[in-house]
């Protein structure tokens, strides 16, 4: 199905010129979130935070957590070699790997659940009440410590009253999607809700040879939640999930010439954003498990259960979260983007999690305030990590290990008012962290000559305290100035890629620390315009940044985690929010750093980086206009957002030629509901309305084959939604 832009940019501009009232012009709404474990308005408190409820999420086009970066200032999410390990970015903190064993900067969270690894962070969105942005180190408030950031995806509740809710969209490339829920109460003390989601189709992309598609979905996923109610201090929640992802992978492009090793014609790089190539052994389907003939794909499974417990005990409040997650990845890539078995690449992960989080928060309304806590989790995680390269290197590869982690966690926060407008905040936290690195062991099949480095086991440990500091002055009634210096600690970990040549590449790295200054503004500036800023510095200590050595005997580069003595971050973001007139929401994010090392730090070809500028982009902006009217008894909306990405070079670890250049994104909807009940709403929508051709990222996996993750063309479809 296909619709033309011209007819999108007609109808807005119509939409536009339709009369608008001048009177009676509601203020922006109070904005209620959970960021610092308790509800309160994101305008009181001092913490530079983006918040979008589950209505713009689905109108932004945001299916998956990498989607965010299109709605949120000073955020990336990069998907390593195009495939389902993604690589976060907070305010230029990040972490690149492509194994799945090393946690992230930056935490993601469903329901107060964490998610330590980031490949557990690609299922389906649905259902969601809300996500919250929180950019900084969170540690004192939190049972994970995080250096960049955190995400919170907070889903919606079971209700007191029956609701339910269906919507389903078909679009370009044969595209359906659908989701729907149920709530209601099962009894007076009970209430339920059973929430679930599938994806289909929507193959963009080609084979340059073949012309068969890639990219089609099979996703679906169920969420059921009961919550027991006995009375006003009791609420217990239990949350059963599961998914199964079948889809295709997005395959990777090439964006120089490609000459295969093993001879043969010159493949020139793609211009098209729709190529791609990929090749499947029959012996490496058999060795890895799959069918003959499969695609790049994923045969993923994503389960657990949590429960969470308040009991309010009078003058505190007691919280407890249980969670157990496991996480299946079958993952099959094709890194060459060819038809030549040169590094096809194939994942399978087990990963299983249990967490235990336990806090007490004063519940009175006196000066003093505070939350308290501990924290346990113990993960284990299997990796198998097959490689092909028959016509580079000779035959494949299988890199296998275990890793076994436990963290534990005590941490507090305390606020007191000194008077109606000052009021101070400290923090703490004491973490201790230690890792198993089991077996890592890399075998191979026809290439006798490589030296086996395995296997190799390894052990770390580490402990330290983290906190925070934090005066907010209350300027007027709606307005807050806040200024906080925090700090947090990302632990160690091993470079798991393999064991060629070089077992002292297993090696751990060391904890990378940060000391992040911050000042900010939240105001309410009249009821109808709300500008929010901050600018900070951040002093990076043994920042954990991906290398590389050259291995004389495989005539490869092998990658390898080392420790930047010195670094340091700056930046600013502001953020508006504004109702000019009946019916018409304008938003403007804008983000900008920067970053240098600081210390002598020399990359894999003996170039000291001191001075140089650390790899990430430095501006993102972005925003969106919505207008909407009643006429003859129906509720008439237009909408339209728009992100811009600045250029990203990995400068450290591949130099200047894979360079990711600056792009725009714009998406536009139209939409039409009872202007009454809204019982069903019809819409017409468009992502990236003009076309542009973007990059994702850029990078190789063996020398000389260059390949490219490409963003998605132009799409458009028709959704309907019906609620009960």
């Amino acid at each position: 199905m296909r619709f033309r832009i011209r007819s999108f940019v007609t109808a807005f501009l119509a939409l536009l010129a339709a009369p608008v009232a001048l009177a009676d012009v509601d203020g922006l709404e109070e904005i209620i979130v959970t960021a610092q474990r308790t509800q309160e308005s994101a305008q009181s408190i001092g913490l530079a935070l983006s918040v979008i409820n589950g209505d713009e999420l689905r109108d932004k086009g945001i299916e998956k957590v990498n989607d965010l970066q299109n709605a949120t200032p000073s955020l990336e999410v990069e998907p390593a070699f195009g495939s389902g390990q993604p690589q976060f970015r907070l305010r230029g903190v990040g972490f690149i790997d492509y194994t799945a064993n090393n946690s992230s900067p930056v935490g993601v969270y469903i329901d107060e659940d964490a998610l330590p690894f980031p490949v557990q962070t690609q299922g389906q969105l649905f259902d969601i009440a809300r996500v919250e942005v929180l950019r900084g180190p969170q540690g004192t408030l939190y049972g994970r410590n995080t250096t960049g950031g955190a995400i919170n995806f907070v889903t919606n509740r079971p209700t007191e009253d029956f609701h339910a809710g269906v919507s389903a969209q078909y679009g370009s490339h044969r595209a359906f999607a659908a989701e729907g829920f149920l709530s209601g109460p099962l009894s007076e003390t009970l209430r339920a809700r059973f929430s679930w989601a599938t994806e289909h189709g929507g193959a963009w992309q080609r084979n340059r040879l073949t012309g068969q598609t890639l990219g089609d979905k099979d996703k679906l996923a169920g969420r059921m939640q009961l919550e027991y109610v006995p009375g006003e201090a009791v609420n217990l929640r239990l949350n059963v999930h599961m998914s199964q992802d079948q889809s295709d992978a997005y395959g990777t492009q090439l964006f120089s010439n490609f000459t295969p090793t093993s001879g043969g014609a010159v493949i020139p790089a793609d211009t098209s954003p729709y190529a791609t190539g990929w090749s499947l052994r029959p012996e490496f389907a058999s060795t890895v498990g799959i069918a003959p003939g499969s695609k790049p794909g994923v045969n993923n499974e994503n389960n657990g259960v949590d429960l969470t417990a308040v009991f309010d005990l009078g003058a505190v409040r007691l919280t407890s979260v249980s969670a157990f997650n496991r996480f299946i990845r079958r993952e099959l890539g094709d890194w060459d983007a060819t038809q030549y078995a040169e590094s096809d690449i194939y994942f399978h992960d087990d990963v299983r999690v249990f967490s235990q989080e336990l806090r007490l928060a004063s519940t009175g309304s006196g000066p003093l305030g505070w939350l308290g806590g501990v924290y346990y989790s113990n993960d284990k995680l299997k990796e198998d990590f097959f490689g092909d390269f028959p016509q580079r290197l000779g035959g494949s590869a299988l890199t296998h290990y275990g890793q076994e982690g436990k963290s534990t966690g005590v941490f507090g926060q305390a606020n007191y008012r000194f008077t109606d407008r000052l009021k101070g905040i400290l923090g703490l936290r004491y973490s201790h962290e230690s890792r198993d690195l089991i077996g890592l062991n890399t075998s191979f099949t026809g290439i006798p000559s490589l030296i086996i480095g395995g296997p190799q086991s390894r052990s770390l440990s580490n402990s330290g305290l983290d906190g925070k500091a934090e005066p907010e002055y209350q300027l007027a009634h709606r307005s807050l100035l806040y200024a906080s210096i925090s700090h947090g600690t990302k632990s160690g970990g091993f470079t798991a890629h393999n064991t060629v040549g070089s077992p002292n590449a297993v090696d751990a790295f060391r904890p990378e620390k940060l000391t992040a200054y911050e000042a900010g503004l939240k105001s309410d500036i009249t009821p109808t315009l709300r500008v929010n800023a901050a600018v900070f510095y951040y002093d990076y200590k043994d920042q954990q940044v991906l290398s590389k050595v050259f291995d004389s005997v495989s005539q490869s580069y092998i990658g390898r985690f080392i420790n930047a003595p010195k670094s340091e971050i700056t930046g600013a973001e502001l953020e508006l929010q504004w109702r000019p007139v009946a019916g018409l929401d304008v938003s403007q994010y804008l983000g900008y750093k920067e970053g240098k090392y600081k210390a002598y730090v020399i990359n894999s070809e003996g170039v000291d980086f001191n001075g140089k500028d650390l790899s990430f982009p430095k501006l993102s902006y972005g925003g969106d206009v919505a207008y909407g009217f009643d006429v003859g008894g129906m509720r008439l909306t237009a909408a339209m957002n728009y992100s811009y990405h600045d250029k990203y070079a990995q400068l450290f670890l591949l130099g200047p030629d894979f360079t990711v250049d600056s792009y725009w994104l714009v998406n536009a909807s139209l939409s039409i509901a009872p202007a009454a009940s809204r019982s069903w709403t019809f819409s017409l929508w468009a992502l990236n309305v003009f076309n542009e051709r973007y990059l994702l990222t850029r990078n190789y996996f063996l020398p000389n084959t260059n390949i490219a993750a490409a963003g998605q063309p132009t799409t458009a479809g028709i959704r309907v939604d019906f609620a009960f």
